[in-house]
């Protein structure tokens, strides 16, 4: 019987690498498509393509379990015009030539799982944020629709389709959590402008089982927002990590000068002054149990050991 394949489309990131490592323990083949692939990603193989046109990495496809799509320029830039359109052709053309080669498989893959992001409802303030929720305003929010919207005309009706909008990913030393970790152990870690806007976080942990579901599910099937149970606000979101990283209380940083933070640490403010307040509504409904709910837990798990399991 041969070993179940996943393939991983820009799977060298912290989630790339955390999923490549949870599905290589559970026994699948894991095969990572990539612009670099001399670049080690643990526990798979990788094979290079460029997210923009067909090539011998296509043969992947034929009988893979499933297909994850992570492919996308990091937005945590600042939003020059040629960053904007790699931000968003990256994730559009990956999008096309990944449906345009399942589309042609003999046998397709089973499940296709797309990333998209909770941006998508902009700074949507106290207002709500679940798979029915409309979307908001903003650059971030034209890149998810652009994103959603070729996922959703890409022609492959023999494999079963996922969306996760993703949140905020907690993971020791990764991700965005990195940089603010810098700035809390630095006694910088305050609120950022009114500290009332939302984040919609999730434990790394509990983000590769959503992605361990989708594969292994046979009923699960069309959106899903990705997120925690519980979001808070900045303000008391950096409280909790300043009480991880056992820092004191830190002044806040107001909205004017927040600007001029990011051009030095070269992000953009909106990344920092907005947020929306995710519901992962159709998770809950379906019975999955997150097993870190509560942030304070959360942190706790990945600060209190000396390395996070998937790191």
């Amino acid at each position: 019987m041969n070993t179940p394949r996943i393939v991983l489309a820009g799977g060298t990131g912290f989630l790339g690498r955390s999923l490549a490592k949870a599905f290589s323990e559970r026994g699948y083949e894991v095969v990572v498509l990539t612009r670099y692939p001399e670049r080690p990603v643990p526990g798979a193989r990788t094979v290079k393509w460029d997210g923009r046109s067909a090539g011998p990495w296509t043969s992947e496809l034929e009988e893979a379990r499933a297909v994850i799509n992570l492919a996308g320029k990091n937005v945590d830039c600042r939003y020059t015009p040629k960053a904007l359109t790699e931000i968003n052709a990256s994730r559009v053309e990956s999008v096309r030539t990944l449906g345009d080669a399942i589309h042609r498989c003999l046998v397709p893959p089973e499940v296709w799982v797309q990333a998209s992001s909770l941006a998508i409802h902009g700074n949507a303030g106290d207002r709500e944020c679940d798979e029915l929720a409309p979307p908001g305003d903003g650059i971030p929010v034209k890149t998810c629709l652009n994103w959603e919207a070729a996922f959703a005309h890409s022609p492959t009706p023999r494999t079963r389709r996922v969306v996760l909008r993703i949140s905020f990913v907690l993971g020791r030393g990764q991700g965005a959590l990195r940089r603010m970790e810098r700035l809390t152990r630095c006694f910088l870690g305050g609120r950022m402008g009114s500290g009332r806007q939302f984040i919609s976080w999730i434990h790394i942990r509990d983000m590769v089982r959503i992605f361990l579901r989708a594969v292994e599910n046979p009923n699960m099937t069309g959106l899903y927002a990705a997120t925690g149970p519980e979001p808070v606000n900045n303000r008391d979101f950096m409280r909790a990590l300043r009480k991880a990283l056992h820092r004191p209380w830190s002044p806040p940083l107001p909205a004017w000068l927040v600007p001029f933070g990011c051009c030095l640490l070269r992000t953009e403010p909106v990344l920092a002054l907005t947020g929306r307040r995710g519901v992962p509504r159709r998770l809950l409904d379906e019975g999955f149990e997150f097993a870190f709910p509560v942030l304070q837990g959360a942190l706790a798990d990945l600060y209190s050991k000396p390395s996070a399991v998937y790191r």
